[in-house]
């Protein structure tokens, strides 16, 4: 994608892929097809039948497939209570569980049903923004897949039989003090579920407790525990943060507690005068991760040797004057770019007390003792970092499934319990997981799937959503909060809580009655119903938890140092494999989720699909093309699948995504994917050296989304430094030259009433994917299937353009929301015959759908290509869970109709009605759209463009603010704030200029 380069008109190239940047056949191929009627008849091997059949597995909007309808019945109030009025909808406080991290949620409720995931403001883990997990949880609970049954041995029981089952077992555990007893959680940060752990140990104390994660995240606490004696985890203030760097921790996607992250971070990209200070953010890593595309200065550096980085750093500060440790090793100094490590060092040092260190999730524990203390050195402990005591946190910890599997063999343990988690399916092979629970004598899982593990197990046992259940959550930094149910269980489950508390007491009791006692003893016995009320209202309990005074232990820092070495433990060339938790399905929990499948992969925009993500360099010395089939092998395992290239990537570095290939979830994940588990072993966790990569000669179709709405060569995103802003602020704005714009009929006047607008800011925006899926959920759009995706026909609303430019091997890149501009002089309203889309006095574009005869003349004069045509009726013959999640304030589209983004029309007449009501007009941001409301980094605004107080309005008058494609008079009321990047002087001189490609 073409566009001029800032301030010195030379041109730069923004490609989405390396076929775009080559011009290669199959892409002029691909785009002479895409939007044409040829684009009907693109081949398509897959019947009609089995097409629909996808779409009914999907709890989304498709629903052809047979599903037994719930148990429990959802049925109109006799007597509605006073304060319920049918058909206005209401508000709830939960939390989301995910881990060691809840997060704070607002849900939505229509009569008695969730149909929205919203942010919590009043909780600071999410501060109103979400993330694109918590979103794909609505979906998650009406799923028609999820299991409805407990099971005995394959066979249907119920919960009465294994409540007589464990009846007589319970005795003789008592007795005998749960010899023979495990128990498996996941992660978990819930009060009662640590109040019960401690009742189990105090029980059965010869019973062992098992905590076992496929995304763990313990290196951290053991870092801690080495270098302070303390168990404590880190918490990070990026809003105090003026330098950042980030060693290999992709903070604004998918390391724990993103979304407050993101919010964070993004709070410092604010840029309104050309003085305000915007922080500054060194990325260095192997892969390619979302955190390193939003990087002002980027290294490729092969994650084992990001260890290595940190000591050359250390040494780096130290030869600045800043005490570390006397014993740092030796390095290789030629290994790294010497130039910028000395670049990054001093401006850590110049910011003092308001710099960071972070390390990611996968680095080893040493790498974290290191970091720790060179932030101790840079004085950040205390202001941008804090550490927390583990409080009511079960974490995971390595080899705790190893001492599990080994007890399993030496017959210790004949009764296990799993409490989630799905081990079966991505435990490291070498543990021999599925033998082990094979060979006990009695094995209970609860979940919300009957999965791998629930199919291996005695006992299988339905798990209740959280928004169908009782529970609670704590943070790190110590704010409690309740998970409090928006329904009752669809499907008959039981809460891991409840599930729990019968194994440890023998009690059937209910998950509200176990919360209360919890909570009994943490708020104020004579004021408990009044505070019970409050924290279930705000959806937070007030903290009352200080971070912990630490300081380094020498011995134990020295220690760690002599394990880190300049080089590798892979020679020079050899190839490395990450395996990464998915952005999309995370480690498989997701994988029966249509929304989640369907959502274009951040970087490589492949969607239904886990390829192997190599370098341009690996692939032209590879001779491999996107798609590709390869054996990729380590040690004596090996699986088959295609490959991508990722421009950005270490040339030697080969990533796969974690939780495909799924055998037991549901009929959406059914030949999903590749399962890339088999390849983990306990010493490759998270990254494998001894890796071969050979070409099989053979193919695979990919559905990618990276090359839909191709713009031919006109400008799209505009960027540039802070140099340059600063020596011209409106420099965005004088990119596109042409002619005095005038139109060939007379001007409507929109100045007056309520005139809506958004705008998008580019600085801020992470490409974290949230607004995609929020915006589908809100306005009950349908997913369509891989070949679809593959034939162009991708239903979003709202799609994230990710461009490259520069270097291949060492990019940019921009994200980019494109949605519907609602152009005030619309080309699409002009060509249609019907005139099925039409301005309204507002500034909307809106869609008449009875009107709408399929012609899709609008879509071909889109210049944004934003509109998208129901090829199949994706919402026909639906399941009642299916109805129970539609948002019955917007019109469910059928076959043959064309639609588009609303700027959520639906929530401005709400809005408005209620300002009716109240005898008042609008305040200035009280429209909220799903994809603003959603955003974690707060990227976008909306409101009405006449109000001088309200934010959008204040927005288009800052000097960033531009108008894609403005100069075609289209007048668009979504307009874009230019991103500026924040780069160090020092090192601007030494990057690559960039290139004109094409």
């Amino acid at each position: 994608m073409s566009s001029v380069k800032i301030m010195d008109n030379k041109k730069t190239t923004y490609w989405k892929s390396l076929e775009q940047l080559d011009n290669s056949p199959e892409y002029l191929k691909f785009l002479e097809n895409e939007f044409p009627e040829q684009a009907a008849e693109m081949s398509d091997p897959v019947s009609r039948r089995t097409f629909l059949n996808l779409m009914g597995a999907s709890a989304a909007f498709a629903g052809l497939a047979a599903c037994s309808k719930p148990v429990e019945k959802i049925v109109p109030y006799v007597k509605p209570p006073e304060e319920v009025i049918p058909g206005v909808a209401e508000y709830f406080a939960t939390t989301m569980p995910m881990g060691t991290f809840p997060l704070g949620l607002l849900v939505k409720s229509t009569d008695g049903r969730p149909i929205k995931i919203e942010g919590n403001p009043l909780h600071p883990a999410s501060k109103g923004g979400t993330h694109v997990f918590a979103q794909a949880e609505l979906l998650n609970m009406y799923d028609p897949d999820r299991s409805k049954d407990v099971m005995n041995s394959g066979k249907k029981s119920t919960w009465g039989d294994f409540i007589n089952a464990w009846r007589e077992l319970y005795p003789s555990f008592v007795e005998n003090r749960g010899k023979g007893l495990a128990l498996i959680s996941t992660s978990t940060a819930s009060p009662s579920i640590a109040r019960l752990t401690e009742t189990y140990k105090k029980k059965f104390p010869q019973a062992q407790w098992f905590v076992y994660d496929s995304a763990g995240d313990d290196c951290r606490i053991a870092a801690s525990k080495a270098l302070f004696d303390k168990s404590a985890m880190p918490v990070y203030d990026l809003e105090k943060a003026d330098v950042i760097l980030s060693l290999d921790a992709d903070l604004l996607m998918m390391e724990p507690n993103n979304a407050r992250y993101a919010r964070d971070f993004a709070s410092r990209r604010n840029l309104v005068l050309a003085d305000d200070n915007l922080n500054r953010l060194y990325v260095v890593e192997g892969d390619h991760s979302v955190t390193g595309a939003n990087a002002d200065h980027r290294l490729q550096v092969k994650t084992s040797q990001i260890g290595a980085f940190a000591v050359a750093l250390a040494k780096a500060l130290q030869s600045l004057g800043l005490n570390i440790d006397k014993s740092l090793p030796d390095i290789d100094e030629h290994a790294f770019d010497v130039k910028w490590i000395n670049a990054v060092a001093k401006d850590l040092l110049h910011q003092k007390g308001s710099s960071l260190v972070a390390a990611g999730k996968s680095q080893p524990a040493n790498v974290h003792t290191l970091v720790y203390a060179i932030n101790e050195a840079l004085g950040n402990i205390g202001n941008t970092l804090d550490f927390y005591p583990l409080t009511d946190q079960l974490v995971a910890q390595s080899g705790q499934l190893a001492e599990f599997t080994k007890a399993c063999k030496a017959k210790q343990i004949d009764t296990v319990v799993m409490l989630g988690g799905n081990p079966v399916f991505d435990a490291p092979i070498d543990t021999d997981f599925e033998n082990c629970i094979k060979s006990v004598k009695h094995s209970i899982h609860v979940s919300l799937y009957n999965d791998e593990t629930s199919q291996t197990c005695e006992w299988h046992i339905p798990q209740a959503h959280f928004l169908e259940s009782w529970g609670d959550a704590v943070t790190f930094d110590g704010y409690r909060s309740i998970v409090q149910p928006l329904i009752l269980p669809l499907y008959n489950g039981h809460s891991e809580l409840e599930v729990l508390n019968f194994i440890v007491n023998g009690l059937d009791d209910k998950g509200y009655d176990i919360v209360r006692k919890t909570w009994s003893g943490i708020l104020s016995g004579s004021q408990f119903e009044l505070q019970w009320d409050k924290v279930l209202h705000d959806g937070v309990y007030e903290n009352n938890l200080n971070p912990i005074s630490v300081s380094v232990n020498k011995s134990s820092l020295q220690k760690s140092l002599s394990e880190l070495s300049s080089k590798s433990h892979a020679a020079d060339g050899a190839l490395q494999l990450l395996f990464k938790v998915s952005p999309t399905i995370y480690d498989g929990r997701y994988a029966n989720n249509g929304w989640m499948q369907e959502l274009p992969h951040p970087m490589t925009k492949i969607t239904w699909d886990n390829p192997l993500q190599i370098s341009p360099v690996l692939a032209k010395s590879k001779r491999l093309k996107n798609g590709d089939m390869v054996n990729l092998s380590v040690h004596d395992k090996s699986v088959e699948l295609p490959v991508w290239s990722v421009p950005g990537l270490e040339k030697n570095t080969l990533v796969v995504t974690l939780g495909y290939g799924r055998k037991a979830t549901g009929r959406i994940s059914k030949d999903v994917g590749v399962d890339v588990n088999p390849l983990r072993t306990l010493t490759a966790f998270n990254l494998a050296l001894d890796v071969k990569l050979e070409k099989t000669g053979k193919s695979r179709s990919l559905a990618n989304t990276q090359d839909h709405g191709s713009m031919e060569g006109r400008p799209l995103v505009r960027e540039g430094n802070l140099e340059e802003y600063k020596a011209n602020p409106e420099f965005a704005q004088e990119m596109v030259e042409h002619p005095p714009l005038k139109n060939l009929w007379k001007d409507h006047k929109y100045d007056t009433g309520y005139q809506w607008g958004m705008i998008i800011d580019l600085n801020k925006c992470t490409g974290c994917n949230t607004c995609v899926v929020a915006c589908q959920s809100e306005n009950n759009i349908p997913i369509v299937g891989k070949k679809q995706v593959g034939n162009g026909r991708e239903m979003h609303w709202i799609r994230l353009d990710r461009y490259f430019s520069g270097d291949p091997e060492n990019p940019k890149v921009v994200n980019q929301p494109v949605t519907c501009h609602h152009c005030e002089n619309a080309p699409c309203e002009q060509v249609c015959p019907v005139a099925a889309t039409v301005h309204d006095k507002e500034g909307l574009n809106l869609m008449t759908y009875n009107r709408c005869v399929g012609t899709r003349y609008c879509s071909n004069n889109c210049p944004y290509k934003v509109r998208r045509f129901n090829f199949f009726n994706y919402h026909k013959k639906m399941e009642d869970q299916d109805k129970l999640m539609q948002n019955p304030d917007v019109t469910v589209r059928s076959r043959g109709v064309m639609e588009k983004c609303t700027f959520c029309l639906q929530r401005i007449n709400a809005a408005k009605h209620t300002a009716k009501k109240e005898g008042r007009t609008l305040a200035p941001n009280e429209v909220k759209t799903a994809c603003q409301q959603a955003c974690p980094a707060d990227a976008i605004s909306f409101g009405n463009i006449l109000d001088p107080e309200s934010k959008v309005s204040k927005l288009r008058d800052n000097p960033r603010a531009y108008a894609m494609l403005g100069e075609l008079n289209n007048r668009p009321r979504l307009m874009y704030l230019a991103k500026v990047r924040n780069p160090n002087p020092e090192l601007i001189k030494t990057e690559p200029n960039d290139k004109h490609h094409g």
